[in-house]
């Protein structure tokens, strides 16, 4: 029966085709689902059928996949030249923050946020609970010294996966050479935003004043930074009366 089974598995085996094959190996293989596919093998195949078009789909792979992906079509891409890459644009941990009540449930943010948007006052704040660093594939999430939830950029792959389990919309994309950036997302009043957190935007366009070309634009009482703007913007964030404006690293 074995043998029968060998023979069976050596003339019965469908051969793939070459050129799908070079389109898996192309892939990074992380099976993300940032392309919106079940993983790599489910996009490489839909690019060699022409049920998809697009080859800049693989945020990981970026540029450089998306120009392999090309060759092996014999198609041109155009594709953004810099990588994006997740960053938690909130400070406010125990030290800093106010909070509501005492959570004891289960440690995920999801199930925080069910409970009057989380245990925080700030209800546009990173909640703490680890859900990011729990779906990360990576392992480019984690707690640093100060227990706050960090991403470590030169190891996210810019899949998202912690942007979609985010219930408060917290991490969000920024340019992997961002500077600085505004690490809040309260969109409070500047008065109950100054009560809720020692570090938390308030809203004083200090920033715009302080580096007119660095690209602070003020919205809904929050600051955020355009990046294509190149002036500086460390007199911004020196300035900054809450030093929310930090370092990208």
């Amino acid at each position: 029966f074995g043998i029968g089974l060998a023979i069976a598995a050596k003339y019965l085996h469908v051969k793939k085709e070459e050129k799908l094959t070079e389109l898996e190996s192309s892939l990074p293989g992380y099976n993300c689902g940032a392309c919106g596919m079940a993983g790599c093998s489910a996009y490489a195949e839909a690019i060699f059928n022409g049920t998809v078009t697009n080859l800049a789909m693989c945020a990981p792979g970026a540029s450089e996949t998306a120009h392999k992906l090309a060759a092996i079509m014999g198609v041109t891409v155009e594709v953004p030249l810099e990588k994006k890459v997740a960053q938690v644009h909130c400070r406010g941990g125990k030290d800093t923050a106010q909070y509501a009540f005492s959570y004891e449930g289960i440690r995920d943010c999801n199930a925080a946020y069910s409970m009057y948007q989380g245990n925080k006052v700030c209800k546009y704040g990173c909640l703490g609970f680890g859900s990011c660093i729990k779906v990360c594939p990576v392992n480019a999430i984690s707690y640093d010294d100060k227990g706050l939830v960090h991403v470590d950029k030169d190891k996210c792959i810019s899949c998202g996966k912690c942007i979609a389990v985010c219930p408060t919309g917290v991490i969000k994309m920024v340019p992997y050479s961002a500077d600085y950036i505004v690490a809040c997302n309260s969109k409070d009043k500047g008065a109950f935003t100054r009560k809720a957190c020692k570090v938390g935007c308030i809203g004083c366009k200090m920033c715009e004043k302080k580096s007119p070309d660095g690209g602070f634009k003020i919205e809904n009482f929050l600051a955020s930074i355009d990046y294509s703007a190149k002036g500086e913007r460390k007199e911004a964030s020196d300035a900054c009366p809450s030093k929310c404006i930090v370092l990208n690293n």
